[in-house]
């Protein structure tokens, strides 16, 4: 997404989606606009910043109703706990870096997608495709080997 984007406004998209205002909910929001493609324990940490009393319990009620009510994503590559991002409803893409486990969104491709459109649907109502790529982060890329097999990633 550009960096240049307009900050949501929390309590309008919970209005919006028939959910109650909560703090735990607003912080939530806040934290995974904040941190994208972060894990759980994650924005734990970040929601403590405002709520330092918030229950594990808690937060994870709250990304579960903020994913079904479509606020936030949730995404799962392979080998990787679940993450949650905000951006949503445009079937984007990941890259993933094979080596620290950074995430970046790729758009969509335009044009003549051979691969997003599947040969038979079997009857399905096709409404997502999920394509992941996988690779080395320009980060990783140019590390001394000795850098990145200890790295904890750069998130």
């Amino acid at each position: 997404m550009p960096t240049t984007e307009i900050p949501r406004d929390h309590e309008s998209l919970l209005r919006g989606a028939a959910l109650r205002v909560t703090r735990p909910r607003l912080a939530v929001l806040a934290a995974v606009d904040a941190h994208p493609h972060a894990d759980t324990d994650s924005i734990i940490r970040a929601v403590r910043e405002s709520l330092p009393d918030v229950s594990h319990q808690a937060v994870y009620d709250v990304l579960r109703a903020l994913t079904g009510a479509d606020l936030l994503r949730r995404i799962q590559p392979a080998g990787s706990v679940a993450r949650y991002e905000a951006r949503v409803g445009d079937n984007h893409h990941h890259v993933v870096c094979r080596t620290c486990g950074a995430i970046a969104d790729v758009d969509c491709a335009v044009g003549h997608t051979p691969c997003l459109t599947a040969s038979d649907d079997h009857g399905f109502v096709v409404d997502e495709a999920e394509v992941v790529y996988w690779g080395t982060c320009p980060t990783c890329a140019t590390a001394p080997p000795s850098v990145t097999a200890s790295s904890e990633g750069h998130r």
